[in-house]
C-alpha cells in the first residue's frame, strides 16, 4: 500500500516504521508486538564477543538472597572491574537506590547489558536491560 515514507523532518527513509505489513503494532508480518524482531518486537540482544549465537536469558531465577553491600564503595566502576561478572549472577546497587539481580552478557566501554530480574524470589522474569557504568554504585557477582 505504501512503498515508503520520506520523513519531512530528517529526510530519512522510514520504510520499517510505516503502518502496514511489518510496521506498527497490529500490522501483519511483524514480530510479537508488531515490529520485526524478538520478544516485544525488539531485536534480540547481540551475541557475546560479536560472534556465535545470541546469549539468551538464564533459564532459572537468580539466588533468593540479597548479598550484603560491600563496605568500601569504589570511586567509579570501570569495564575491567565488572568484566569478571560476565555470564554470572550479579547484584547491582545503583546510585539512585535501585538494587537488583542482573545476568551480564556484555560489558562495553561505558555500559553493561544483559538480563535484569523483575520479581521476588523465584517468581518473576528476566528482561533484557542496559545500564551506564556511571549509574552503578556497587556490584558483586556469584
Amino acid at each position: 500500500m505504501y512503498p515508503y515514507y520520506q520523513s519531512p523532518y530528517n529526510g530519512h527513509d522510514t520504510r520499517g516504521f510505516m503502518p502496514g505489513p511489518g510496521g506498527f503494532p497490529g500490522g501483519p508480518g511483524g514480530g510479537p508486538g508488531g515490529f520485526p524482531g524478538g520478544p516485544g518486537g525488539f531485536p534480540p540482544p547481540p551475541p557475546p564477543g560479536g560472534g556465535g549465537s545470541a546469549a539468551g536469558a538464564p533459564e532459572s531465577p537468580p539466588p533468593s538472597f540479597i548479598p550484603p553491600e560491600p563496605a568500601v564503595a569504589p570511586f567509579a566502576v570501570d569495564p575491567g572491574s565488572i568484566r569478571g561478572c560476565l555470564f554470572r549472577n550479579t547484584y547491582i546497587w545503583q546510585d539512585n537506590g535501585d538494587q537488583y539481580w542482573m545476568f551480564l552478557t556484555h560489558v562495553g566501554r561505558n555500559s553493561v547489558s544483559g538480563f535484569r530480574w523483575y520479581g521476588v524470589g523465584s517468581v518473576g522474569f528476566w528482561l533484557f536491560f542496559g545500564l551506564d557504568l556511571r549509574r552503578i554504585r556497587q556490584f558483586t557477582c556469584f
